[in-house]
């Protein structure tokens, strides 16, 4: 198990964590976080990080995607298609990445060739945040032209558009896919997937910057304050609180394993810290383990490796659209409704195979992997092209 973390100073931490012998005595297990790498692929601070059996993928304001492999150690080369800040990263098992930037484009990338499959105009505005259905057949995404997208994956475009007040910058399914929340500055909505309406309206204290599922019906919510919460998403009430840092909460993280339940926690104050969940989430977690990285930390993974590929790809009916490097859909065109031909005049492109950038001045905004190390060399070329320019014309 890692503990993977990104933060304002361009550098993704990841440790290494190992459960200490329970003593007799009845006294809680202890784990021991031990630092393994730190890598510094970005040009910028990180904004968002996604995690799957085989790779850490980290988004962030440079406008790029960077690939680090966790079995290997190394850098696996940079995704260079967005045109803006990076904002959303999310892996529907070890076959699909799909990313959201402030370009206004939701991406779906092979996990395994590392190609853009599918790429769409989704806001009018920037994508704030999306979330993939536990089916992988839709997701939602939120962004600054005040809407609410349903996505369908399986043919790759708008399903449905809701008319929000404001801008909302979180949504999320739970677990099962029966509800989801939209979050707009500390008022987190409830909807309900068969109704698609608002069942009721948590209030948090302060900003809302991170929310996970732990139940169906928990929900864990960080926010710009040391305090975790825990609400009922029914009854929308607080069933605890407690202190998690020393400052605001900037991103959350839970997952189980045999005999624990977890929940991840990282901070401003840059510590992150393991907490074990307990049956009743009427009772604060205990502490399980704590590092501190020195670090502004602005978003969080887990890596287990004993993730698998499970139910958690794509489902078939999906293939077709999202994964075939055939798909030129013409005849599709003559569907009602602009979002659609507005997709595919966007998809045309990314269905280009786009390799390394060769002798170009600098990285194409193509569909392909691109080479950090060949990245940065054009960077300096190019650096150095300008200051060359300057001296002849003083």
């Amino acid at each position: 198990m890692e503990l993977v973390a990104g933060c304002y100073e361009q550098v993704l931490f990841g440790f290494a964590v190992y459960p200490e012998r329970k003593e007799s005595g009845g006294h809680e297990q202890k784990w021991t976080p031990v630092a393994d790498f730190t890598h510094h692929g970005h040009t910028a601070c990180l904004s968002a990080v996604a995690i799957n059996s085989r790779f850490v993928v980290t988004g962030s304001k440079d406008e790029t995607i960077h690939i680090y492999d966790m079995k290997k150690k190394i850098d696996h080369g940079a995704l260079v298609h967005h045109n803006g800040t990076i904002t959303c990263l999310k892996f529907h098992g070890n076959r699909h990445l799909i990313s959201g930037a402030e370009d206004g484009l939701i991406c779906v990338w092979d996990a395994k060739k590392w190609e853009c499959l599918k790429s769409i105009k989704a806001h009018k505005g920037h994508v704030t945040f999306l979330s993939i259905h536990p089916s992988g057949k839709l997701a939602l995404s939120v962004g600054t032209d005040k809407t609410l997208r349903t996505w369908n994956l399986v043919e790759g475009r708008s399903a449905f558009i809701k008319n929000i007040k404001q801008n909302a910058h979180i949504v999320e399914w739970s677990p099962k896919g029966e509800k989801y929340i939209v979050v707009v500055l500390n008022k987190i909505d409830v909807y309900r997937l068969d109704t698609a309406s608002v069942t009721g309206t948590i209030t948090n204290e302060k900003r809302v910057s991170s929310v996970t599922f732990l139940s169906e019906s928990v929900l864990a919510v960080g926010g710009d304050e040391e305090v975790v919460r825990f609400f009922d998403t029914d009854s929308l009430m607080c069933l605890c609180e407690f202190k998690a840092h020393e400052n605001r909460v900037k991103d959350l993280f839970s997952f189980e394993i045999p005999e624990h339940h977890v929940i991840v926690t990282a901070s401003s104050d840059g510590f992150i810290k393991m907490w074990k969940l307990k049956q009743d989430k009427k009772v604060p977690p205990s502490l399980l383990c704590e590092v501190n990285t020195n670090a502004r930390l602005t978003c969080l993974g887990v890596w287990l490796d004993s993730v698998t590929d499970r139910k958690e790809s794509l489902p078939p009916a999906a293939e077709p659209s999202l994964v075939s490097k055939e798909e030129q859909p013409k005849s599709s065109k003559k569907e009602s409704g602009n979002v659609v031909q507005e997709e595919e005049r966007q998809s045309k492109p990314s269905m280009k195979k786009c390799g390394l950038t060769g002798v170009s001045k600098k990285p194409t905004k193509g569909s392909g992997l691109v080479s950090t190390k060949k990245r940065k060399m054009v960077e300096t070329l190019e650096k150095k092209r300008k200051k060359k320019k300057i001296r002849i014309m003083q």
